[in-house]
């Protein structure tokens, strides 16, 4: 079994390579795949790059390139529902791109032709992943399953926060969960999303997010490790 994991950010990327046993490095198209085993589960990681266009893009590459069976999206976001607190996990059940917009046409916000405003992420893969964090290691944090909402924007404003929470009722915001779903979807690639929260979008969150990267990232790749043990 192959397993595809795709990260934004270099903090996350460096997160994952401190829990891999890194074989080759391969360069395509400028994205570095680097290939190894977490817990003897053969895993593909690449960095796509922050938001959807090059999230699709380093899924599609990851896809034809080295045909995973399954997809992990990884990452940090911002937390939109009020009782999300910073260091919070949250399992993309749902997502949907919250900056999708055509309306004039009379579509629900966030509707894609021949996608829907919805994608689901794999049912087997989130109780797999539910059964592997159910006793964590750590117990300083609270898990969360809902919607995660992608936009090409780091919403740092207050009344986006709202909006974005209100219209989608979404646990938090990113800006590549729901471009990788929708290529996993169109590619039927089974797929998970796990999301550590670093900031609240609060005017101030720039700062937060710079502070609370590092060790968001070192969380999740804690509950990978998890993960892995299930397949």
């Amino acid at each position: 079994m192959k397993i595809g994991i795709i990260v934004a950010e270099l903090e996350e990327l460096e997160a994952i390579e401190q829990i891999m046993k890194i074989e080759n490095r391969k360069t395509i198209y400028d994205l570095t795949f680097i290939k190894g085993q977490i817990k003897e589960k053969q895993c593909i990681l690449v960095r796509c790059g922050a938001g959807k266009v090059n999230a699709a893009r380093a899924t599609q590459i990851l896809i034809d390139k080295y045909k995973p069976d399954n997809i992990i999206n990884v990452g940090v976001a911002g937390g939109l529902n009020p009782t999300i607190e910073i260091g919070d996990i949250v399992i993309g059940e749902t997502l949907i791109q919250h900056d999708f917009d055509i309306t004039a046409f009379g579509h629900a916000k966030g509707y894609i032709p021949g996608v829907g405003d919805k994608i689901y992420a794999t049912d087997t893969l989130i109780e797999k992943l539910e059964k592997s964090i159910k006793n964590p290691e750590e117990k300083t944090y609270k898990i969360y399953k809902g919607v995660v909402a992608s936009g090409d924007i780091f919403c740092t404003k207050i009344t986006m926060r709202d909006k974005i929470y209100s219209k989608f009722d979404a646990e938090c915001v990113d800006m590549e969960a729901a471009a990788v779903a929708q290529v996993c979807y169109q590619c039927n690639v089974p797929f998970i999303v796990i999301k550590s929260i670093s900031d609240t979008p609060n005017g101030k969150n720039t700062k937060t997010y710079e502070e609370f990267i590092g060790p968001a990232s070192q969380r999740f790749a804690n509950i990978i490790k998890q993960f892995l043990k299930e397949f």
